[in-house]
């Protein structure tokens, strides 16, 4: 009742947009891992940042995967944004949702992990 009287809005849209950087950087780490995997995803995945990025071939599979990054941040931005906007989410709860999703992603990006997950490469 207090936030109708003072006007608050909802948290929806704010929510919206951090969850969806952390699920872009999920996806980076995700894409990254599958590259290292396998030599013809790497390939195929370079090849998407060559479709629209310029000097692509100078930083290699890179590219696609920023590329695999931008789209899903953004897309789901899209998409939870429609979904979100109106509705008053608890920004503890996102907020904690995010940082696991972060620290998953950051952990995937980690050398030593990213090592063992690749099968010592």
């Amino acid at each position: 009742m207090a936030h109708e009287i003072l006007g608050a809005k909802p948290k929806g849209a704010a929510a919206a947009a951090y969850l969806s950087a952390s699920l872009g950087i999920l996806a980076l780490a995700i894409s990254h891992l599958i590259s290292e995997k396998s030599e013809s995803a790497k390939k195929m995945i370079h090849g998407l940042g060559k479709l629209w990025m310029p000097g692509a071939d100078g930083i290699g599979p890179y590219s696609g995967k920023e590329t695999i990054e931008l789209v899903v941040w953004l897309g789901s931005w899209v998409v939870l944004h429609f979904f979100l906007k109106d509705k008053n989410v608890s920004i503890r709860w996102s907020g904690i949702l995010f940082l696991i999703l972060l620290g998953i992603g950051t952990t995937l990006l980690w050398p030593p992990v990213v090592h063992v997950l690749v099968g010592g490469k």
